[in-house]
């Protein structure tokens, strides 16, 4: 038999891409530097795949043979995470969990052991822990329960031989950074031993129909630390927003095979955990300054939920030849985009001035629905005219200064009077047949120079 071979690839950090040479730019995707270098082993000892167990075969199925029944979901104890995942986890799933160190992975996974385990066998595995400590941190928040085990191991063949061995319906890996296979000559959290490592584990989930969720890091960039083939081969990627020194957290889906990924769900650190914010309207629009110009509260949709974000602008004189342009929660080509339209078609001069834009709650919204509060927020703030404390606006700029409607308007109103508001801005066009709720009066304007006029 011959002897196993090492031998060394370049791998691509951003899309996965493999090649024997290295290069300043990948010529997959085209960025530069993001080439590194990592030992494969090649040969018999090269194991890569997970065999099914004995007794069990993969058939080759006629498509309309196949049931049209969905595929069996259950319940994570949390509404916020089920909403994200699209009404709950799916049996035999792989789920990747992102985010930046402390900003609570680890205690959300362990969190909803708590309401798994009342049904269902957990084996939770932490290759940064003891288990000592994996316990101090369930008692910390109230997790217990007979039907959940703990681990503390880095050795994937082995874990999934236990996993064959005590037959678990739920694993949970923390994290696949520090995972390793024994076939892999190269160190933990290396571009090929991550890769093996979730290739290993999607076999094992849709063989056995082990549901996995792990643990991801993020790297200096904010995006999920290996190649971008790791998200290919997962179910559902979801991604664990929040400022460590903040109390709130945003949980989105980036990739959801089994779901929506424009549903969020909004979370509390506490000391005691995760706590769900089921409305997080009243959250973001907390501590909002009453009557102060350069801010405007939009509605925008996040899947199926309309919520309220207040967006604050500050316009001030330039001191450079270039002025400054800084968005935060909004796309920064979006910003530059509404600055043009506010000069050319609304007369507005903002080339000799700084703009700085914020959502405030940490929110990131890319639904064009978000233009007028922009607008109106920086015109107010160049004019120095607040929008007053009652009005909130959702609609699209275009190009030409016209506003363009949205979807789910009645939705928006009915959140936007919930919440105490009085008046609400919207699109003229296609707001005919909108159901209007009492007590809400709805200007609707067909212009960006119009909605200033009336608004300001």
């Amino acid at each position: 038999m011959p002897a196993s071979k090492e031998k060394t690839l370049f791998f691509c950090s951003e899309c996965g891409y493999e090649t024997y040479k290295w290069s300043g730019r990948c010529p997959s995707c085209g960025k530069w530097n993001t080439l590194v270098e990592s030992t494969v082993v090649t040969g018999p000892a090269a194991k890569h795949a997970v065999s099914a167990p004995a007794g069990r075969e993969n058939n080759v199925m006629r498509l309309s043979e196949v049931s049209e029944e969905s595929e069996p979901r259950f319940s994570t104890g949390l509404g916020e995470l089920d909403r994200v995942l699209g009404g709950g986890a799916v049996q035999g799933s792989l789920v990747l969990v992102g985010g930046e160190p402390g900003v609570g992975k680890s205690t959300l996974l362990l969190q909803i052991c708590a309401s798994l385990c009342l049904e269902r066998r957990v084996l939770y595995v932490s290759g940064e822990e003891s288990i000592r400590q994996i316990g101090m941190r369930a008692r910390r928040l109230g997790v217990s329960g007979d039907n959940l085990s703990a681990l503390s191991e880095t050795d994937l063949d082995r874990i999934i031989d236990l996993v064959r061995e005590n037959n678990p319906d739920i694993l949970i890996v923390d994290s696949i950074q520090t995972m390793f296979r024994r076939s892999n000559a190269s160190a933990p959290g290396s571009v090929s031993q991550i890769k093996d490592c979730t290739l290993a584990l999607m076999q094992l989930a849709k063989t056995d129909g082990v549901t996995v969720f792990v643990v991801g890091h993020v790297n200096k960039e904010g995006s999920l630390a290996g190649p971008k083939v790791l998200e290919h081969i997962v179910d559902c990627v979801l991604s664990f927003e929040g400022d460590r020194n903040l109390i709130h957290r945003i949980l989105r889906a980036e990739k959801n095979r089994f779901g929506s990924t424009n549903e969020i769900g909004v979370f509390e650190m506490t000391g005691e955990g995760l706590r769900e914010i089921p409305n997080p309207s009243e959250m973001l629009l907390s501590g909002r300054p009453s009557n102060v110009a350069g801010s405007c509260v939009a509605c925008v949709m996040e899947g199926s939920r309309p919520v309220l974000a207040e967006v604050q602008a500050l316009v001030t004189p330039t001191a450079y030849g270039n002025p400054r342009r800084m968005s935060s929660g909004l796309a920064y080509d979006r910003a530059v985009l509404m600055l043009a339209v506010l000069e050319r078609r609304a007369g507005l001069i903002t080339s000799n001035r700084d703009a700085y834009i914020n959502i405030v709650g940490g929110l990131k919204v890319d639904e064009p629905a978000i233009d007028l509060a922009t607008v109106l927020a920086l015109a107010g703030a160049l004019l120095d005219r607040p929008t007053g404390d009652d009005l909130a606006a959702f609609g699209e700029v275009g190009l030409a200064g016209e506003l363009r409607g949205v979807t789910a308007a009645e939705q928006r109103l009915a959140e936007v009077r919930r919440l105490g508001f009085k008046r609400c801005a919207m699109p003229a066009r296609g707001a005919r047949d909108v159901r209007v709720p009492d007590g809400l009066e709805v200007i609707r304007v067909r212009t960006v120079s119009e909605a200033i006029k009336e608004l300001l």
